[in-house]
């Protein structure tokens, strides 16, 4: 297996703050029940109180998640800090609290060891935070997003909450939070009694690019060369959905429930730290080697189909909008994009105007290319140059693709721009595309 690319994952952490929701926090500081309790304790003047606060903390772990009367479809979430020596100042950034740093400082105790913050959350939330201690709260917006340094140095005080034992995904400094009436995700376990299909990395080199890549290659239980060709699923970012997105234990598990046909799966690493921001962003070279070079390697050495109508093309983030351009430029090879939180604000240097795709796909003739996007409600802070936020790109990208006459099943989870959501969702996305779901495929 190939090192994991550390740049490609620091570029996901900064998109996934940038990414955050910008929140107006009311001035009064929500209190649930718990907290509440525990202040009338120690205003009693019972100091054992905050000892077995943080004893039950420690068994139950962080944050305190509490119900609200009266109001069922939402949950207090209450972030906590234990100071372990005197501090300035603790934030919490990212998910529910987004990136405003100022209005996202937690408040202390009078001059206890107690830092708090309480917020509102719907209760199908499912989302990552960190914390910042001693923050210097320069604004995460004033970061120079070119400059790799200054990014690794600005982030690098962010700490995962250590009352909490749930860690995210994607090997960032960060907890996760999933409430309740979170969408659950079946099929990111690997289970015991299902079949488990074949992945083999291999080294594709391309003349399109003058580059060479690891690939994994997944093949299903009992793959033969013989038959019906299989269905061929294309998808970027190598190691992450291979690690973070368990791709061949989630095809694994949906082919097992017979809830998808059998898939071959190409798994694209990326060939340097750096070539991701430059492949994957409507690069016409990229598209070109996907359509001419690695769907014919595939169908030279496995039994593949040769039908764009059971080939998939699917990425998340930077990887989204790469699928989409990739139906767009090579219709006669893709029939289906698969697109978790797409970019397409992104624009060519140069251009005045955001999400360049888009325009495009207004301007040109419908082609015959199916589409799955899904983006997350908690994508609403602004992307980068200033552009629109993701929630709004892709709605826009929906509503065009609609009015277009595409075929398109279009998903909102209540989340953020993580692996977090991502490999729940991806299952939802094959199953529209290519199984037995596709009566389903429609916009809701």
């Amino acid at each position: 297996m190939t090192p994991l690319r550390s740049a490609t994952f620091g570029c996901l952490l900064l998109a996934a703050l940038l990414f955050a929701p910008v929140r107006a926090q009311d001035e009064k500081q929500l209190t649930g029940p718990r907290l509440s309790a525990l202040q009338k304790e120690l205003e009693a003047g019972h100091a054992a109180a905050l000892g077995n606060f943080w004893q039950e903390i420690g068994k139950q772990g962080a944050p305190l998640i509490e119900p609200l009367v009266g109001d069922a479809g939402y949950r207090l979430v209450t972030f906590v800090w234990r100071a372990k020596e005197e501090i300035k100042n603790v934030v919490v950034i990212g998910g529910v609290a987004g990136i405003e740093l100022e209005r996202n400082r937690l408040t202390r105790w009078r001059d206890s060891d107690l830092w708090f913050k309480a917020y509102r959350v719907r209760n199908d939330a499912r989302f990552t935070y960190s914390f910042s201690v001693n923050d210097s709260l320069v604004p995460l917006t004033k970061l120079d997003l070119s400059d790799a340094q200054a990014i690794r140095q600005r982030i690098a005080g962010f700490k995962p909450d250590p009352l909490n034992p749930r860690r995210a995904v994607g090997g960032l400094p960060a907890s996760s939070v999933e409430l309740p009436g979170a969408p659950p995700q079946p099929w990111i376990t690997k289970q015991p009694d299902v079949p488990a299909g074949k992945l083999e990395w291999k080294k594709l080199k391309s003349a399109i690019l003058n580059n060479e890549r690891n690939v994994g290659v997944y093949t299903p239980p009992g793959y033969r060369t013989d038959g019906q060709p299989y269905g061929l699923l294309v998808l970027f970012d190598g190691l992450a959905y291979t690690l973070f997105v368990p791709t061949p234990v989630i095809l694994d598990n949906l082919l097992a429930k017979n809830l998808l046909p059998p898939l071959v799966a190409i798994i694209l690493d990326n060939p340097t730290p750096t070539s991701r921001d430059i492949e994957l962003p409507c690069h016409a070279g990229f598209a070109d080697f996907l359509a001419q070079e690695v769907v014919p390697w595939m169908r030279q050495n496995y039994h593949v189909t040769a039908d764009p109508s059971q080939t998939v093309v699917a990425g998340s983030s930077y990887g989204g909008l790469a699928a989409a351009f990739a139906g767009f430029r090579h219709p006669e090879v893709f029939g289906n994009v698969l697109s978790q939180s797409g970019s397409y604000w992104w624009k060519p240097a140069g251009e005045a105007e955001h999400e360049w795709l888009t325009k495009q796909l207004v301007t040109s003739p419908k082609l015959p290319v199916r589409f799955y996007l899904e983006v997350g409600l908690m994508e609403t802070g602004p992307s980068p140059g200033d552009g629109p936020e993701m929630v709004v790109v892709n709605r826009h990208l929906r509503d065009v693709l609609q009015a277009k006459g595409y075929v398109i099943s279009y998903r909102e989870f209540n989340g953020g721009h993580e692996y977090l959501n991502w490999r729940g969702t991806l299952a939802d996305g094959l199953r529209l595309l290519m199984g037995k779901d596709k009566a389903d495929r429609k916009d809701k």
